[in-house]
C-alpha cells in the first residue's frame, strides 16, 4: 500500500542549499519512494536561544510503501550521510541537515521517538509557509485545520 508523507528539511551550516538538493536527491533515489512535489526554499531565523545562522527550509510530498518507523529511519541514515550526528548536537542546535517526517497520510503517531504529526508543526510558520505553497487544504490529522488555516491562525488572521 502506497502511503502520502511529508517531510520538512532544513540546514543552516556548510553549503545550505547543496545540504537540501542532495537530502532530496537521496530521498527521491530510495526504491520504496517517490518524490510527488517540493516546495520553494525559504530563508528563516533559527529557533531557541542557541547563537547560530539562518535556516534554510522547505517541505517534500512524497509517495512511500515504508512503513512509518522505516521511513524515519530512512531519514535518520540520510542525515548521517550528510555529516549529522545527533548524538554531538544541541537541542535547536546547528546542523548540516534536518529531515523530519510532518505528516505521513492521517495517521496519528505517538511513539517514542516518532509522533505524527509533528508535535510543533502549528507553531513553526517555517515549515507551514512551505506546505501551504504544495499543500494549503490538506486536512491535518489532531489539528482537523488545514496548513493553511494553521498559518492564518499563527499569524493572528482570521
Amino acid at each position: 500500500m502506497t502511503h502520502a508523507a511529508y517531510i520538512a528539511i532544513g540546514s543552516n551550516l556548510g553549503d545550505r542549499a547543496q545540504n537540501l538538493r542532495s537530502a532530496v536527491d537521496a530521498i527521491a533515489r530510495h526504491d520504496d519512494i517517490t518524490l510527488v512535489n517540493e516546495s520553494s526554499i525559504i530563508e528563516t531565523p533559527p529557533v531557541g536561544d542557541i547563537e547560530q545562522g539562518p535556516y534554510l527550509n522547505g517541505v517534500i510530498h512524497i509517495q512511500t510503501t515504508l512503513p512509518p518507523r522505516a521511513l524515519l529511519n530512512t531519514l535518520l541514515r540520510i542525515e548521517s550521510t550528510l555529516g549529522r550526528d545527533r548524538s554531538k548536537e544541541q537541542r535547536w542546535g546547528p546542523r548540516t541537515i534536518d529531515l523530519d517526517l510532518i505528516i505521513y497520510t492521517d495517521h496519528i503517531i505517538n511513539e517514542p521517538g516518532l509522533q505524527v504529526p509533528h508535535p510543533r508543526l502549528h507553531e513553526r510558520s517555517f515549515v507551514l509557509i512551505p506546505l501551504v505553497e504544495i499543500a494549503p487544504d490538506l486536512l491535518l490529522p489532531v489539528h482537523n485545520e488545514t496548513p493553511r488555516r494553521l498559518l492564518k491562525a499563527l499569524n493572528g488572521v482570521s
